[in-house]
């Protein structure tokens, strides 16, 4: 994944209350919702400084989902919610986030703890 092609690239993030939403370059779109919501991982790759190095995997029920990258405009709103779920890893999160090691980190799963809308 070190080089994304540009049709991979962010155009927009939309975070609201249905759920997460990544617009690409390409027209395509990438979605999923807080009730289809399955497990939110925090995906570190060593490309840092220079390169967008972490990732919020949010994967739904379906097989789909998306993945935001940390620096997106939109990271902060997202962080903000996904921080309400119940059962939230908030020390692992922590930890992905002040690490350079190459790991997924799963903050959180749905497995006992569906989402909320």
């Amino acid at each position: 994944m070190s080089h994304e092609s540009p049709n991979a690239q962010s155009r927009t993030v939309s975070v609201d209350d249905t759920g997460v939403r990544r617009q690409l370059a390409d027209g395509s779109e990438e979605a999923v919702t807080w009730s289809e919501l399955s497990a939110v991982v925090v995906r570190v790759i060593p490309e840092g400084p220079w390169k967008e190095d972490v990732f919020f995997m949010l994967a739904g029920t379906d097989g789909k989902g998306t993945a935001i990258p940390s620096g997106d405009p939109a990271a902060d709103a997202l962080i903000e919610r996904l921080q309400t779920l119940p059962g939230f890893d908030n020390e692992k999160f922590i930890e992905a986030m002040t690490t350079d090691a190459d790991e997924a980190y799963v903050v959180w799963s749905a497995e006992g703890h569906p989402a909320k809308h």
